[in-house]
């Protein structure tokens, strides 16, 4: 197999990888994985798709992501590889979909309106 394009988004990430069968490398923005996320929530978050389906160290991936916080950036990078294992291997959807790792989360922040202090919060009532 050469190497599978796919992209995944999550909030205002935008998460784009490039993966193909190797050593299990993942290169994100062009550092080391553990080194951009450095907590290891989100080294876990990222590591989900390969562990669903037993394949841990079996691809090479490198991520370009943007946008967001490291969070979004993460369960977008998440998506992103979950799609290209899919696209590598038609056997892995229903693991990977029973996961949820295939479905866009379109929550996205709510905008501020005005006579407001933030989307919802009313300022402090003064009865005086």
């Amino acid at each position: 197999m050469d190497r599978i394009n796919t992209i995944g988004r999550r909030k205002t990430a935008i998460s784009r990888i490039y993966m193909s069968v190797g050593s299990g490398a993942i290169t994100v923005n062009g550092k080391d994985y553990k080194q951009y996320f450095p907590t290891e929530v989100l080294q876990i978050i990222l590591n989900q798709p390969f562990s669903t389906i037993n394949g841990v160290g079996g691809y090479d991936v490198k991520v370009n992501v943007r946008g967001g916080g490291v969070a979004g950036q993460a369960e977008a990078t998440r998506m992103a590889i979950a799609r290209a294992l899919v696209e590598m291997n038609s056997e892995f959807r229903p693991a990977l979909k029973k996961e949820g790792f295939l479905t866009r989360d379109s929550r996205m922040v709510e905008r501020k309106k005005y006579g407001r202090a933030k989307a919802r919060r009313r300022f402090q009532f003064s009865k005086r």
